[in-house]
């Protein structure tokens, strides 16, 4: 059944159509800058079925941004800030107090901005095809010829874009897509709407991004280089990037199942985490854990992006099931590590050795090894916002780099704590760590069980 159209209200006075569907975490998907009618595409098979996909583990949101769609035709000026108050009032009409934010091509500009500025409200940031600076995506010779025919001819404009850069097959379903793209928008409202993503610029607010973050691009995407998605994911903290084979800046062409399945993996994390997490109260003592692998870059150099995202794969299976029995409360997930904390320094020791053996049991049996540092430190963090900050998080993270691959290093606080419960400590002495003034007492636990090197 078609879902039925509501309006919300921007503080400028624009009312912004949009939908909901399904049940389940809200995932906000923004308009596809300027082409958006959440009506008319809810008759195009291919976007029926991919909306219906997404709102099966999900409450899918989707709107038309001002001067698209069913949304309010009277505007003349589209800067990115008029694009961020259209999501605001989305936001503000559904009363949504966390939320994913999924965002293509023109729309993930508007989408980081938002992130940056409400963290606490941005539970994931999925980028898709998207950019931080639109000069320079603007840059590229295929952009700038295609956006030329807006002027010359607005029915090959639409076709082109269709045809050549959507990846629609030629012939009828081309066409079929160049007329919704013509519903969407009026010829002059898209020529200044396109000319405004060029001043698009949140290459300043990239490092102040927190919540988790999905770069996802297409590798045959003559038109939009791959460059532009690594720069992206390269400085947004934390940001994993994963590259899908296709040559479609459309979602649901191509090979959508793989789409699909990264999207649902992502969001599932979220759920996973939040389902064990237990929340920092303010001035508790915690015991902190930090894991790291070995040699990831080189990985991903020597195995390429798709096979070296399915070794890491495995790697955040072991530690979140790890967590999961042991009480842990997972904090970030840092592409190649984890934070953690923990109530009880047993818990944290007993979960530190069941990841060392379920690593070495994968080492056994796979052809891709996973070699996990792991470091642990127990104090009083300082809580804010679902995280910790503070002396004791610092120290645990440089404990967590000195340990050799394999190994689980703590400070002398974790082992006093955890001393007669049945753990075998090896003494390391006194070691310089980079921030702290004088030198720390570390202890090694000993993981492996009998007849084991």
């Amino acid at each position: 059944m078609e879902p039925r159209i509501q309006y919300a209200q921007t503080k400028d006075g624009v009312s912004i159509a949009f939908w909901t569907l399904g049940k389940g975490t809200p995932l906000v998907g923004m308009p596809t800058l300027p082409f958006s009618h959440v009506q008319l595409e809810w008759q195009i098979p291919e976007y029926r079925s991919w909306y219906e996909r997404l709102a099966e583990k999900t409450t899918l949101i989707r709107y038309d941004g001002r001067g698209t769609g069913l949304s309010e035709r009277n505007v003349t000026d589209y800067p990115l800030e008029a694009h961020v108050m259209d999501l605001e009032a989305v936001v503000h009409r559904l009363g949504l107090e966390r939320f994913g934010l999924l965002a293509t091509l023109h729309s993930g500009p508007p989408a980081i901005a938002y992130a940056a500025r409400y963290p606490q409200r941005v539970s994931h940031l999925i980028l898709w095809c998207s950019y931080a600076r639109g000069s320079e995506f603007s840059a590229t010779s295929q952009s700038e010829m295609t956006r030329a025919l807006i002027h010359q001819n607005w029915r090959l404009y639409t076709e082109t874009v269709s045809h050549e850069l959507l990846g629609w097959s030629a012939g009828e379903p081309a066409r079929r897509f160049a007329a919704l793209m013509r519903e969407c928008v009026t010829q002059d409202a898209a020529r200044v709407a396109l000319a405004a993503t060029r001043e698009f610029d949140v290459a300043p607010v990239l490092p102040q991004v927190k919540s988790p973050t999905l770069v996802l691009h297409r590798r045959e995407l003559s038109w939009h280089p791959v460059d532009l998605a690594r720069d992206l994911a390269s400085r947004i903290p934390d940001a994993r990037l994963v590259l899908l084979e296709g040559s479609s800046i459309a979602m649901f062409l191509d090979d959508t199942e793989a789409v699909r399945t990264t999207i649902d993996e992502f969001l599932g994390e979220g759920e996973e985490a939040a389902a064990t997490a237990e929340p920092p109260d303010a001035g508790a003592f915690r015991t902190i854990l930090f894991t790291d692998v070995e040699g990831s870059t080189a990985l991903t150099q020597r195995l390429g992006d798709a096979k070296a995202r399915e070794v890491m794969r495995g790697h955040e299976r072991i530690v979140r099931e790890a967590l999961k029995s042991h009480g842990g409360s997972e904090l970030k997930a840092m592409g190649d590590g984890f934070m953690a904390s923990f109530s009880s320094a047993t818990r944290a020791l007993e979960c530190a050795i069941a990841m060392q053996r379920a690593f070495a049991a994968h080492n056994e049996a796979e052809e891709e090894p996973i070699r996990v540092r792991v470091g642990v430190n127990a104090g009083e963090p300082i809580a804010e916002e679902e995280d910790l900050f503070g002396t004791a998080v610092n120290l645990a993270k440089r404990i967590c780099d000195q340990a050799e691959p394999g190994q689980i290093l703590v400070s002398d606080v974790v082992q006093q704590l955890a001393a007669g419960k049945g753990f075998t400590f090896e003494d390391k002495g006194e070691v310089s760590l980079k921030g702290f003034e004088r030198p720390m007492r570390l202890y090694e636990v000993r993981w492996h069980q009998e007849g084991q090197a």
